[in-house]
C-alpha cells in the first residue's frame, strides 16, 4: 500500500499522525475523537474511489 501513496501521501500521513500526537499530548480524548474522524473519512474515500473505479470497469485495480 505504501508504494501506491507516493512521497506526498507518506508525508501527508506523517503530518496527520504528528498533529494527532501533538493534540494527544495535551488532550488525549480529543485526539482519539479526531483519529476516529480521520479514519472514518479515509474509509468513506476508499469506498467512493472503489465504486468509481468499478463503474469505469477498473474495479480490479484497487
Amino acid at each position: 500500500m505504501i508504494d501506491k501513496l507516493g512521497a506526498a501521501g507518506i508525508v501527508g500521513i506523517l503530518v496527520i499522525l504528528g498533529g494527532i500526537g501533538l493534540i494527544a499530548s495535551v488532550e488525549p480524548l480529543i485526539a482519539a475523537g479526531i483519529g476516529l474522524v480521520v479514519a472514518g473519512v479515509g474509509l468513506i474515500l476508499y469506498g467512493v474511489v472503489t465504486n468509481l473505479l468499478a463503474s469505469f470497469g477498473m474495479g480490479g485495480m484497487v
